[in-house]
């Protein structure tokens, strides 16, 4: 086995055997003799559907963090419990305190721990901005570029500033990770807030290749246009993306246009569910 990848946490579950759906992602990652853990969802089925799962977490050698939101983060304090000291990669924006505003309801949506207390616990921050290769065929990808016009962050989701003002969110630390496989990348999202067409065409340029085997994670796609949507399956088609695993930020009605789209080249990518590059 060259590549496998495991999801820990997703909003639905795909395997009838105690594991729990939440709202979130985490991903358990399998790459030859290397493991590591992308992102941790809320921390309310981390721990239970890993071990229900058979994913040893004291195994892992780091986890990536995508972003600063509580449902990709908040599972950090379980996880350090089974596995610490532990090196963290991340943007330096993950500590920022953020809210979505939405029916003009203020909901915090940031990771609501401090650096320091997680430090205690026993992580160690490696906190980046740019592009860099993690170990040998995993890229992080740093600050995407954006240029599509149609992939646009939500109206509503601010940044609490230093003078506890709300400002625009631009979410400059939506990570993505690559891995590099004989077959092409493997791209894992955590919610494609940057936009996955940006994404994709980020990863091409910083790698080097144009080859893209999967994409799997939160594309964001419940909340985009018609027109993003068919761009995104054009691009799909340019790159010629044998395995979409959509899930998390996609929504059901979105993945269902997807599926009827790409057949069997999508898969949901709910707890339980693999991909995997042999």
């Amino acid at each position: 086995m060259e590549l496998k990848v495991t999801v820990l946490c997703e909003n639905s579950v795909i395997v009838p055997f105690g594991v729990i759906g939440e709202h979130g992602f985490a991903a358990y990652v399998e790459y030859g003799d290397r493991v590591f853990l992308f992102d941790t969802g809320q921390g309310k089925g981390l721990l239970n559907n890993s071990r229900l799962l058979k994913k040893d977490l004291s195994n892992i050698e780091f986890l990536y963090l995508s972003h600063g939101h509580y449902d990709h983060t908040l599972g950090i304090p379980d996880l350090l419990s089974v596995k610490s000291p532990l090196t963290i990669y991340a943007h330096p924006d993950i500590f920022k305190d953020r809210v979505w505003i939405i029916n003009n309801n203020k909901k915090f949506i940031g990771m609501p721990f401090k650096r320091e207390f997680l430090e205690g616990l026993g992580a160690k921050f490696s906190l980046s901005k740019e592009f860099f290769e993690i170990d040998k065929g995993i890229y992080s990808s740093g600050e995407i570029t954006r240029k599509t016009p149609f992939e646009k962050i939500d109206e509503g989701m601010k940044l609490i500033d230093d003078n506890n003002n709300l400002v625009d969110d631009k979410i400059l630390d939506d990570y993505s990770l690559a891995v590099n496989t004989s077959k092409g990348l493997v791209i894992i999202l955590g919610c494609a807030h940057a936009g996955i067409i940006n994404i994709i065409n980020h990863f091409v340029e910083k790698t080097g290749t144009n080859e893209i085997y999967a994409v799997l994670g939160g594309t964001h796609l419940g909340f985009a246009s018609d027109q993003q949507i068919e761009e995104t399956l054009k691009a799909v088609e340019k790159y010629n993306i044998k395995k979409l695993g959509a899930s998390h930020c996609t929504g059901l009605e979105v993945a269902a246009k997807l599926y009827n789209k790409l057949k069997d080249r999508f898969f949901f990518a709910s707890v339980g569910g693999t991909l995997e590059v042999n």
